[in-house]
């Protein structure tokens, strides 16, 4: 009931009517697992440089439908936040404006539910920008693997430590590591984490 009347809150917050499938009903077994390259971990002050994205149906990645974008950062990204995204000036050369890069996300996105690994980072910060474009924070629900995962383990008390690094989880499901770490990457790795967890 609470999680209705924050919806409507949301709702009547809305700038542009035309986003008001955000809070339609999530298709039946569809998902979108997605991954943000950051300047830093700070969703307030950080901006987004690459988003990745990959529509999971019916237990299915459908690898033919993907979200793949790099944004135009508003200052020049630091040599400190390139050795941990790994993305050069270079590699921005032909990336997109901020505003048109979410907007085109909000419809690869729909109304389906999120699924990623410390996805509340993700929507955190894509929801500064959505806040500033359309008013409202991403209304979508969500689902975070590392709980899955950590759900799955076997314990021998509620306190026992479970290692939850991404790698940890991928070599432990016997998961194949794909290429270079990039944001599509690993939303398509997250995706065989979740279905493989689900």
């Amino acid at each position: 009931m609470i999680k209705e009347f924050l919806k409507n809150l949301q709702k009547r917050k809305l700038k542009d009517k035309t986003y008001l499938y955000l809070f339609d009903k999530s298709p039946e077994d569809e998902y979108v697992c997605l991954d943000c390259e950051t300047t830093g971990l700070n969703p307030k002050k950080d901006e987004i440089l690459s988003i990745g994205a990959v529509i999971i149906k019916k237990n299915k990645i459908l690898v033919s439908e993907t979200f793949n974008i790099f944004l135009k950062p508003s200052k020049d990204i630091s040599a400190e936040s390139i050795k941990i995204h790994q993305i050069r000036p270079i590699d921005l050369e032909n990336a997109i404006k901020a505003q048109d890069a979410v907007l085109q996300l909000l419809k690869f996105i729909g109304s389906r539910t999120i699924v990623g690994y410390y996805i509340k980072f993700d929507i955190a910060i894509i929801s500064k920008y959505t806040k500033q474009y359309i008013g409202i924070k991403l209304p979508n629900d969500s689902i975070e693997v590392s709980s899955l995962y950590y759900k799955s383990r076997p314990k021998n008390s509620e306190y026992a430590f479970v290692d939850l690094k991404f790698d940890t989880i991928m070599k432990q499901l016997d998961i194949p590591v794909l290429g270079k770490h990039d944001a599509l990457n690993d939303a398509i790795m997250t995706a065989m984490i979740f279905l493989k967890l689900k």
